[in-house]
């Protein structure tokens, strides 16, 4: 049994919703997680809102960078990351597919130019990581350009730690069950349809590549001064919460933990990546 208009309008506090789910048999559980996602997601944007203070006042550079499969929550994510920080200190970059003159030059020049300025935060949703996995697996790019990108990205990568630049690695890895359940939610959604494309239906089909692919990333990119950072877990809610905990945790800026919430993530949830971890999108 679900609440009634009615039952709504007998509420005027708490006790009453309460009593009125006791009386009809009514589950509350779902609405009391829900209700308590948003109280920790409130407490934790508002660290946020500190956390970006600090890093402009003391114009640092930070890159975070959303990584996984299709439909795995990366822009979900980042919108709940940037919901409430200053525009003028934050932005998103989604770049579209090179163009022909981008194709002709060296391939992370068009990710050079939209780097963090100082004192800036800039969200990457999908990143120079593409040639890592989609591109190989779409055979968007051939096995010459693959093979010199990933003899590159670590000595790029380097090249931007020393000169200071703060890079965090999200990889949210979700299982191929609940791809395929996230696909289909979508494609009965039209306020989402326009997030499902020919390549995402090859996410399913191409899986085992995709797998493959991913694992040579790791073992190819993942380092002491830009580690991987793998989000495991099915649940959307949990992912975008310990992934902003994870991010808040590697900073000691000013008022920190003024919220009261627990700001270390969940270790079953974030994984910095080793060979023998556990992974569910295998």
């Amino acid at each position: 049994m679900k609440f009634s208009p009615d039952h709504f309008n007998a509420v005027h506090k708490r006790a009453d919703l309460l009593r009125i789910a006791k009386e009809n048999n009514i589950s509350l559980k779902k609405t009391l997680n829900k209700l308590k996602y948003e109280v920790e997601l409130r407490k934790l944007q508002s660290e946020f809102v500190n956390l970006q203070k600090w890093i402009s006042q003391n114009k640092m550079r930070v890159a975070i960078l959303f990584e996984g499969r299709d439909a795995s929550g990366k822009g979900g994510s980042i919108k709940r990351f940037k919901e409430h920080l200053n525009p003028r200190n934050s932005r998103v970059v989604a770049l579209t597919k090179p163009t022909d003159i981008e194709r002709g030059q060296w391939y992370f020049r068009r990710y050079v130019k939209v780097l963090p300025n100082p004192g800036e935060i800039v969200f990457f949703d999908r990143s120079w990581y593409n040639r890592a996995v989609v591109e190989p697996v779409m055979e968007f790019c051939t096995k010459t350009e693959y093979k010199q990108y990933m003899v590159q990205v670590p000595e790029f990568e380097h090249l931007l730690n020393e000169d200071n630049l703060i890079i965090i690695k999200f990889w949210f890895s979700i299982s191929k069950e609940e791809q395929k359940k996230r696909f289909d939610s979508r494609l009965k959604n039209p306020l989402k349809e326009w997030k499902f494309s020919p390549v995402d239906l090859k996410g399913q089909e191409l899986w085992n590549t995709y797998t493959h692919y991913k694992e040579e990333m790791f073992s190819k990119t993942h380092t002491t001064f830009s580690p991987w950072i793998i989000v495991k877990t099915n649940n959307k809610k949990q992912a975008r919460l310990e992934s902003m905990r994870y991010v808040l945790s590697q900073f000691n800026y000013k008022e920190k933990g003024t919220s009261g919430i627990p700001l270390l993530p969940d270790p079953n949830v974030i994984i910095r990546y080793h060979r023998s971890a556990i992974q569910i999108d295998i």
